[in-house]
């Protein structure tokens, strides 16, 4: 019998990547598919050619497999339950964000990790990239000096269809923490406070606010702010959205694909109005897999080092903060402390 039993909750598209990457793990096997359509599992386990039970009730299945792990790859509105069942049954949950579709459910399931002694991790695959640990690593350093302010832009016009299209805040809530969680990445530092205007501008295909503009005060005296759409045509950003970072001595951009470039002061140049500046180098050494699988590498790495995870559920509950923040910012139209 192997380590890790894996019973995978939500059979998609998106599971596909997931079960790819245990097939290529010696210690872990999928043992069981779940789908409140029992004819989605069906289809995976004859796609995937996974000859495992199929079930519509996760605690059925949980039951029936001795599973000791969950991926939760269902939909927003199913993880409280999917990941509540899971831990409350004994499994460790790796799951897709965010945590779940209210800050108090949020709450509430990381409370049951520290009743049950088990691990909730959450996919925020967007930390593992070579240049966004470059660029986090490059400001540890102090190069540019003192940050006072980091931005981003984030717009794509993307077309889903399905429940995304149906929800009040799309954008604000299943894409805007990839964004958040990556502003707290690059700072290493937390939100005190935000103001956040959410619209839906004309053209969008989406039923609730399909764009933000957010100013989110951090702990240590500096601003991040957001702008973003979900249904902006043309010139689009990438998936990792468009960053620049102004410190006291100078300025990091990192458009979400290429390596970080930095502009630094000359101080050999004399003073002048507009200051002369010098490019410097942002090393790139981060050697780790990419994406989704440098994600569950180190969600298994935990497990292994009896460690929280660095998308731990106790860690992501404070980018779940920002986007629940957020909302209710738009919602009251006022300033929301953190």
């Amino acid at each position: 019998m192997k380590k890790y039993r894996i019973a995978v909750a939500g059979c998609g598209n998106m599971s596909n990547t997931w079960i790819d990457y245990v097939a290529q793990r010696e210690d872990a096997e999928i043992v069981g598919l779940v789908d409140i359509r029992l004819e989605n599992a069906e289809m995976m386990a004859e796609r995937r050619g996974l000859k495992v039970p199929v079930f519509h009730d996760l605690g059925q299945a949980l039951f029936a497999t001795d599973a000791n792990l969950v991926f939760d790859i269902t939909i927003p509105a199913s993880h409280k339950q999917v990941v509540s069942t899971a831990l409350q049954a004994g499994c460790h949950v790796f799951g897709e964000k965010p945590m779940a579709e209210s800050m108090e459910d949020a709450i509430e399931l990381l409370k049951l990790t520290g009743q049950t002694g088990k691990r909730y991790t959450v996919m925020q695959n967007r930390r593992y990239l070579p240049q966004i640990r470059a660029l986090r690593d490059f400001l540890t350093g102090g190069t540019i000096g003192e940050i006072g302010a980091l931005h981003a832009d984030f717009f794509i016009g993307a077309h889903f269809g399905g429940f995304r299209d149906l929800m009040d805040s799309p954008l604000i809530l299943d894409m805007a923490i990839h964004t958040f969680d990556q502003a707290r990445m690059i700072l290493g530092k937390d939100p005190v406070s935000v103001y956040c205007h959410e619209f839906n501008p004309p053209g969008s295909w989406y039923k609730g606010n399909a764009s933000a503009i957010c100013i989110f005060e951090m702990n240590d005296g500096s601003v991040f702010s957001y702008r973003g759409s979900w249904c902006s045509e043309g010139f689009r950003t990438s998936w990792e959205a468009d960053w620049r970072v102004n410190g006291s001595l100078g300025t990091v951009k990192w458009d979400g694909v290429n390596p970080p470039v930095c502009e630094l002061v000359d101080d050999s140049q004399p003073p002048q109005f507009l200051m002369p500046f010098k490019e410097i180098e942002v090393p790139i050494e981060w050697k780790g897999q990419e994406g989704h699988w440098g994600c569950l590498d180190e969600m298994f790495a935990s497990l292994e080092q009896n460690r929280a995870a660095e998308t731990d559920a106790s860690d992501n509950i404070k980018s779940m903060a920002m986007v629940f923040g957020a909302i209710e910012s738009s919602r009251t139209g006022s300033k929301v402390i953190l």
